[in-house]
């Protein structure tokens, strides 16, 4: 990694410096934020062709980052990365190229470019999304080259193409600096294609004061160090310091509910606990557990469960092990691991939901009178919740050894992206 640089207090990129910046962008004063731009072929455009669109995006957006921030903006070119096929995809399947360029670079940024379709939570075509956490926003120039029944695709070359994807571009970057949608137009406006475009859109005024409030703190801390103790006290102190942005990605991830999207998971969660709450055994543990016990039991199982989930996908970015990280990988490994804790607690809670449904109005009332370990035959409310308790903190760590199974770009994208582009 480069030093850091006395003026902004931003580590400086020498790598990407002995390249030339394919656009630039002068802004008043001494903050440089460094972007890295991958083209990422998919077979359905001439590499080249998509090189040159990218860096065109790159040119057409500089100047207009510069003026909303007041600070240079340098793209820089990476080599194309090639597709296995034309499939669509998902932002975060570029996340790790995209995470290993950005600390080889080092980028303080990256901006993807690809010619495959980019599909959103909902499964919707889109030209673009972003992770803000990540810093990383993938753009699609497949949603820009569809036409209307009946016509011909339209060509890269074509004037609406390039100045609509130069405002999902910006638009896009505006997210990762922390901007959301702005009614009011301008490039924070709800994306839609307009043929008749032809022009690079601007900020409106209010985004462009936030933006430059936030540009300035683009340019980070990293370290270098391979101790494990140093790396975790780095991942805390990162975390410590930006408290806002954790919290942001874990209200926006909608974390609580990742389970209903992971049917693998959820499903190992809930079909053993429908026999266990059947079994004699299950309730006369649970009867006799104290309160105490049974919540340290519930929390070490959430914990347990998320840590395991983490590396058994291998969550972390970059996959490779390198010597630095920058502080926004460190808050991204953070995030990663607070969804998953999230996840796991709205899985408890799912699983522990449906154990008292079946407690209260399925289990027979009078059977508890008869049950032979029980001394006292009055079962009260605790100990139904207890046991429902008990029973789902078994579900969630039957749910976390197949959520192995899960698809783990799945969960990047439900943890990291945002909902719409």
């Amino acid at each position: 990694m480069g030093e850091r640089s006395p003026q902004t207090g931003r580590t400086t990129a020498p790598e990407a410096e002995q390249r030339m910046a394919v656009a630039e962008g002068a802004g008043g004063t001494d903050v440089a934020v460094d972007v890295g731009v991958l083209p990422a072929t998919a077979g359905r455009t001439e590499p080249d062709r998509l090189v040159t669109f990218a860096e065109r995006l790159a040119a057409d957006a500089a100047d207009e980052l510069a003026a909303a921030t007041d600070a240079t903006w340098r793209f820089f070119g990476e080599e194309p990365e090639p597709l296995s096929d034309g499939d669509p995809r998902r932002p975060s399947e570029f996340l790790d190229e995209a995470a290993l360029r950005m600390v080889e670079g080092p980028y303080d940024l990256v901006v993807v470019v690809t010619d495959a379709p980019l599909l959103a939570r909902n499964r919707r075509r889109v030209a673009g999304l972003a992770s803000p956490l990540g810093r990383i926003a993938v753009v699609s120039t497949h949603r820009l080259r569809v036409s209307a029944r009946g016509r011909a695709r339209r060509s890269l070359d074509a004037p609406a193409v390039r100045y609509n994807g130069a405002a999902v571009l910006l638009h896009q970057v505006g997210h990762l600096l922390g901007a959301g949608h702005d009614a009011d137009g301008g490039v924070m406006a709800p994306w839609e294609f307009d043929p008749e475009r032809r022009s690079v859109p601007s900020f409106d005024a209010d985004v462009r004061r936030h933006l430059e409030r936030t540009a300035s703190r683009v340019p980070e801390e990293s370290v270098e160090s391979r101790s494990v103790a140093e790396l975790v006290g780095f991942h805390l102190t990162s975390a410590a310091r930006n408290p806002r942005q954790l919290l942001g990605a874990l209200a926006t991830s909608r974390a609580p509910l990742l389970p209903l999207f992971l049917p693998k998971l959820s499903t190992a969660a809930v079909a053993p606990t429908l026999i266990l709450v059947f079994s004699a055994e299950t309730w006369d543990v649970g009867l006799n557990l104290d309160n105490a016990t049974a919540g340290l039991f519930a929390v070490a199982s959430v914990l347990a469960a998320a840590v395991y989930l983490v590396f058994s996908l291998n969550l972390n970015v970059p996959r490779e092990r390198r010597a630095v990280v920058t502080e926004h990988v460190a808050l991204l490994n953070v995030a990663i691991l607070g969804i998953l804790l999230a996840g796991m607690a709205g899985l408890f809670a799912l699983v522990g939901g449906i154990m008292l449904v079946v407690e209260f109005f399925v289990f027979p009332p009078n059977l508890m009178t008869n049950w032979p370990s029980l001394e006292d035959p009055v079962v009260t409310t605790v100990d139904i919740v207890r046991i429902a308790g008990f029973i789902a903190t078994i579900g969630v760590l039957t749910g976390a050894l197949a959520g192995g199974l899960e698809d783990r770009t799945i969960l990047r994208h439900l943890a990291l992206f945002r909902p719409r582009p």
